[in-house]
């Protein structure tokens, strides 16, 4: 059965706005800067031609207009002794750790340059997200401070030691309070450090807090089971999921690590075996999890809590009052379907919600306790140790400042001063404490109100550890000494303390050789080389509900209640900024948001009838006040799948001491979120009032149009299981007319191709940072990104459908309806990369041959030849081609990353840094290949399956990114393409693409069809 679905980018392409259609009828998205270039040779567009020719003869004109300038210059250092493990070109790697995920760094002669996952991690080994592959950047950022500060003056270690223990002292003498603010401390040998300092100041207490909170979840499990505990959760062995607004694939807790899991139940691999698990998902703002789901529900805000309510009460019978969605027939229709379902499902299915109120999470508990999920779904016996923070402990401290009760306070890893929900009460509470303390390693907000700033290094060259689960353990090694006059704050702690070692790295091994490996039957040489400690996890038990829910409905309809006035308004973590630590880093700034592709900047996302109702357009800038007063002037996003009623604003932003990337874009958020009995709330009613002003957003999603070709397609399961080839296109082979009949390109070797799956793709976007990071891509800022001048080599389209196109032709007026209303709409991601076609049309184009096919069937580029015609970008049908429209990196407007010799550290050697005027685009890191072969050379071996693998594949969690040698039948690639769901973009005009799609399988039937009708 082929889809009849009607696919869109954006809502400029579904109706056909003028400026989509402007934007998208020119040969080229924007001429070239002629004016600009002749204006630096003293000449204008009318100049005379013997003047044009005197001045900007054909050599210097070529050299002109192409912009083929010099490459930057880099100085370089010969070795006098070379290091022994040093060996230039050469690179080395090293296991480490990032925020409890074991990565492997690759080195280059001393340089950090890029992270990839710890092969040996295991089961833990789940890629990694976009965060873990731009943290490489952070380590050359020029906005950290170089030397410690001591009342905003640089001081020396010893000083400032000084001065520290003397302050100590003297609060030691008062009798008032030491608190250590830090977010989530999962490091056992920093918790030891903070044990030894608080032997010698008895007051200290260790205060965790997180801006994301899970407070809610911890608690409730200790109200529940006796356990404070956040769960370890198996979406692996899930066949039906459920989610009321749990981002789970994307920023809930641990998105790489449940990607993974919940992929292995979804990919090729599993749908061969005729396996695929079943998810729903109830949530008011379109999320990463909501765009992957077979079905999605919108759901209010005010209408989470009685649709768990009726969801308990149809699985058990129960009566609990407050249950019910009167205004919502979709969710009402869904909710009988999921009780159903997750009874036929017993011990085989999860449910989960993002909502950090306790009485909620309590009835979540008791929901899953009712469907079996405790010992399989969900563990509590080998518990998440990722988050630990108490919001109630966080505000004590607030208000223990406020009345003069604490002496000192020290802040690692931590900045309140952004990311406190009450700056204000922080702020004057701060000022009354005597000894202030930062370890950062800039001035940033919190370090800017602090006595001392006692500067930290960077991970990447530290010591240290992490215990993200029960029994696994990571280590953090330097791969790299420290570059300024850093240290870390465990090591000030020790000094402080006196204790009798204070060697961080010989604490760490210390720690480890008595507490840790031991029990491993490991040595410390051993965990340096494979970075983690995995004990067999203790067997999850079932555990029973006694508690008497009453007080819980009664608590959840009262919040609801309180939520059903004005805008219902969504504060919510957004994949590229997270909480805002890594706002600095302009790989993240210039990353789009998987759903949205805005870069740069946070918006309020508004379903497009709401703001309609509102008397908005997009990007009219609105003024969101909220119920506690708290104002912020933002533009508005046209949001399909946004429920009406509903606004959602992103955090993470409007950081204002940060550096020179991350100051000032967008608006703190933060100052939203609400705390009501003992947790934070990221839900509150505010007004929108308009301003008159108007902001466009930086968007990359319509830059190119397909003009509505059948680019993506997709089934149901229902139909696969009937029809493996349901939906592909595969059933009517169009005739080929064949140009090249004289010309094949004969692969006797290797054949590079790629499969993408997906089905396993859930558009993270991790792959788009790890290929800007491998191949020098350059961040181009948020003006040039609105001149759809973005440079990634490859990006992730994200495609619109309707919900009830899944069956049935689509009918006038079903389009009617559907424009009334956007609520139910679907979504596919597909990443998009040059297709490396083996009748590629940039070549026949191409009047300089700087772009040629390779005998092993790659599409390069020789960047030295190109003159920039465009040629070839203009007769690319896939628009995966890139112009270089300045010198990124001798050019002041672009400061933010790579204009400066420091951070220029982070560029890979083995990709040539591309000059203005040239061409660009993906080159399958043909660098990879090249390494994977002269590995396999000097080994004198032949290549295998598996050894070269592309800087995206090793990013992705789930696995939808499979590379090899086709002329391999036994490669993972081969038997990927081998798939009767296997496709290829665009296949019609035969240009013979070298990437391989598998069809979007959705899990949904007639009877999930008629929740939508």
């Amino acid at each position: 059965m082929e889809s009849n679905k009607k696919y869109w980018k954006g809502l400029e392409e579904l109706n056909k706005t003028p400026e989509f259609v402007e934007n998208n009828k020119s040969e080229f998205a924007e001429p070239l800067p002629i004016e600009d270039v002749l204006s630096e040779a003293g000449l204008s567009t009318v100049t005379p031609r013997r003047d044009f020719l005197k001045a900007l003869g054909f050599g210097l004109g070529a050299v002109t207009l192409a912009a083929c300038q010099k490459a930057p210059v880099h100085k370089s250092i010969p070795y006098l002794v070379r290091p022994e493990e040093v060996t230039p070109g050469i690179p080395n790697f090293y296991v480490s750790s990032f925020k409890g995920n074991s990565v492997m760094v690759k080195t280059v002669v001393g340089r950090p340059i890029k992270i990839e996952a710890n092969p040996n991690a295991g089961t833990f080994n789940c890629g990694t997200d976009a965060q873990a592959q731009a943290s490489v950047l952070d380590l050359y950022d020029v906005s950290k401070l170089k030397t410690p500060l001591l009342k905003k003056e640089e001081t020396t270690w010893a000083d400032l030691d000084k001065f520290v223990k003397g302050e100590l002292n003297k609060v030691q003498a008062s009798g008032k309070q030491i608190r250590v603010v830090a977010s989530s401390l999962n490091s056992p040998s920093a918790k030891a450090v903070v044990t030894e300092f608080t032997a010698k100041y008895p007051t200290t207490k260790l205060v965790q807090y997180d801006p994301i909170s899970y407070t809610g979840i911890i608690q409730a499990n200790q109200n529940s089971f006796g356990k404070a505990v956040l769960p370890k959760y198996n979406f692996e062995k899930a066949d039906l999921i459920v989610s009321f607004a749990a981002d789970f694939l994307g920023t809930w807790i641990s998105g790489e690590e449940f990607t993974a899991q919940y992929t292995s139940n979804r990919d090729y691999k599993s749908l061969e075996k005729k396996k695929m698990s079943r998810h729903f998902q109830f949530e008011a703002g379109m999320s990463l999890t909501g765009t992957n789901a077979d079905t999605r529900i919108a759901l209010k805000l005010s209408e989470e809590g009685p649709a768990l309510i009726a969801l308990y009460n149809a699985i058990t019978g129960a009566s609990l009052p407050g249950a019910g969605l009167p205004d919502n027939a979709n969710a009402d229709k869904a909710l009988k379907l999921v009780a159903k379902e997750l009874l036929q499902n017993k011990g085989k299915a999860v449910v989960v919600a993002g909502s950090n109120d306790v009485s909620v999470q309590t009835l979540v508990n008791a929901i899953n306790v009712a469907i079996g999920s405790y010992g399989t779904t969900i563990d509590l016996d080998n518990p998440c140790k990722r988050y630990e923070g108490n919001d109630a402990e966080f505000a004590l401290l607030v208000d223990e400042m406020n009345k003069g009760e604490v002496g000192a306070v020290f802040f690692l890893n931590s900045n309140p001063a952004y990311d406190a929900i009450n700056a204000k009460a922080f702020t004057e509470g701060l000022a009354k404490v005597a000894l202030k303390v930062s370890f950062s390693d800039r001035e940033d907000e919190t370090a800017d109100l602090s006595d001392v700033v006692a500067i930290t290094p960077n991970y990447l060259e530290s010591w240290g550890d992490a215990n993200t689960y029960e029994g696994y353990y990571t280590i953090v090694q330097p791969t790299i000494n420290p570059v300024f006059n850093s240290r870390q704050a465990e090591q000030s702690l020790l000094t402080w303390a006196d204790a009798p070692v204070q060697d961080y790295y010989q604490y760490v091994r210390n720690f480890w050789e008595k507490n840790i490996l031991p029990a491993a039957g490991k040595s410390w040489n051993d965990v340096l080389q494979t970075g983690v400690i995995a004990n067999a996890p203790k067997a999850a038990g079932s555990y029973g509900f006694t508690l008497s829910l009453d007080a819980v409905a009664a608590a959840i309809v009262a919040s609801s209640k309180a939520l059903k006035k004005d805008i219902e308004l969504q504060i919510f973590e957004s994949i590229p900024m997270r909480d805002g630590k890594q706002a600095n880093n302009a790989f993240l700034q210039e990353f789009p948001c998987p759903i949205t592709k805005v870069t740069w900047d946070n918006y309020v996302a508004l379903n497009p009838r709401q703001a309609e109702k509102l008397g908005y357009k997009e990007f009219d800038v609105v003024s969101i006040k909220a119920e506690n007063g708290y104002t912020v002037d933002l533009p508005v996003l046209f949001q399909p799948g946004q429920a009406m009623g509903t606004a959602s604003v992103a955090l993470g932003y409007g950081r204002t001491k940060v550096g020179k990337a991350g100051n000032n874009v967008g608006k703190n958020a933060f100052p939203f979120v609400t705390y009501t009995n003992g947790t934070l709330k990221y839900a509150t009613t505010a007004t929108l009032t308009g301003t008159g002003r108007w902001e466009e957003l930086a968007q990359t999603q319509t830059h190119y149009s397909f003009e509505g070709r059948n680019i993506v397609r997709e089934a149901s399961f229902k139909d696969f299981l009937k029809d493996p080839m349901a939906g592909s296109g595969n059933h009517h082979k169009h005739k080929v007319y064949d140009l090249w009949t004289t010309d094949k390109h004969e692969m006797l070797g290797n054949n590079w191709v790629m499969a993408i799956d997906l089905n396993a793709c859930t558009g993270c976007g991790s792959c788009i940072v790890a290929c800007n990071v491998e191949n020098n891509i350059p961040v181009v800022g948020k003006d040039e990104v609105r001149r759809r001048r973005e440079m990634h080599w490859l990006r992730i389209d994200r495609y619109y459908s309707f919900n009830d196109e899944q069956h049935g032709a689509v009918t006038e007026e079903k389009e009617i309806a559907h424009l009334d209303n956007l609520e139910n709409v679907s979504v596919v991601h597909q990443p998009m990369l040059c297709q490396h076609c083996d009748h590629a049309p940039c070549e026949t184009v191409c009047p300089v041959l700087a772009t040629v096919h390779s005998s092993d069937g790659l599409n390069h580029m020789a960047y030295n030849r190109c003159v920039g015609t465009r040629y070839c970008a203009n007769n690319c049908p896939y628009k995966v081609r890139r112009f270089n429209w300045f010198n990124y990196w001798n050019d002041s407007r672009f400061d933010n990353y790579l204009n400066n010799e420091f951070t220029q550290l982070v560029l890979n050697p083995d990709v040539t840094t591309r000059s203005r005027g040239v061409m660009e685009k993906c080159s399958m890191c043909i660098q990879r290949i090249q390494a994977g072969k002269l590995t396999a050379k000097l080994e004198k071996r032949a290549l295998k399956d598996g050894d070269i693998k592309m800087a995206c594949q090793e990013a992705c969690s789930a696995n939808a990114i499979i590379f090899g040698d086709k002329n391999d039948p036994n490669s993972e690639v081969s038997k990927a393409l081998r798939s009767e769901r296997t496709y290829y973009v665009l296949e019609e005009i035969n240009v013979e693409p070298g990437i391989g799609y598998m069809t979007k399988i959705r899990n949904i039937d007639s009877t999930t069809k008629e929740v939508h009708a």
